[in-house]
């Protein structure tokens, strides 16, 4: 089983939001039995809902988020982790302070998509910041899935037709 540990800061909105759709995607693709999606807060309060409006828009996708509660980011879960990824780079630094050692893990979500960006944190905004959280984290993760999947030594399944001779 591959580990994969998905970071912000309170573990409320942003990271559960993608902890939730990269579920979905490995589902789709039948790897949901192969790889283990968490997430955590460099600043969590331990045992919090998702927020409410986290919950709904991810709800208007068939996306469960109900049931999370928060963690807070330990030694435990990034010694366990294959890769981390951030939303910001200031969640980098402050994984890097608490665990330098597992450092080289450790990468922005939107690296994995090629690009070199945080995602905006849509708490206490209007819930169509987190709609547009919800599209960047989907689109992300969409254009990020190969380059996840080959830093977990995993492969994407091929579609019907294709062969995977690259």
């Amino acid at each position: 089983m591959k580990h994969i540990l998905i970071v912000c800061t309170a573990n409320i909105c942003r990271s559960p939001m993608a902890a939730a759709l990269l579920r979905q995607r490995l589902a789709g693709l039948g790897l949901a039995g192969e790889v283990e999606v968490k997430s955590a807060g460099v600043f969590a309060q331990e045992g919090q809902e998702a927020s409410r409006p986290a919950i709904t828009v991810l709800e208007e996708r068939n996306v469960p988020l109900s049931g999370h509660r928060s963690l807070a980011v330990s030694l435990e879960l990034l010694a366990e982790a294959d890769i981390v990824l951030v939303m910001e780079e200031a969640h980098r630094r402050s994984l890097f302070y608490l665990a330098p050692q597992h450092l080289g893990k450790v990468f922005l979500l939107a690296e994995m998509s090629g690009r070199h960006s945080d995602i905006p944190d849509p708490f206490g905004g209007p819930v169509e910041g987190y709609v547009r959280t919800a599209d960047l984290l989907d689109k992300m993760l969409k254009a990020g899935l190969p380059a996840i999947l080959k830093r977990l030594r995993l492969s994407l399944p091929a579609e019907d037709g294709e062969s995977e001779g690259h």
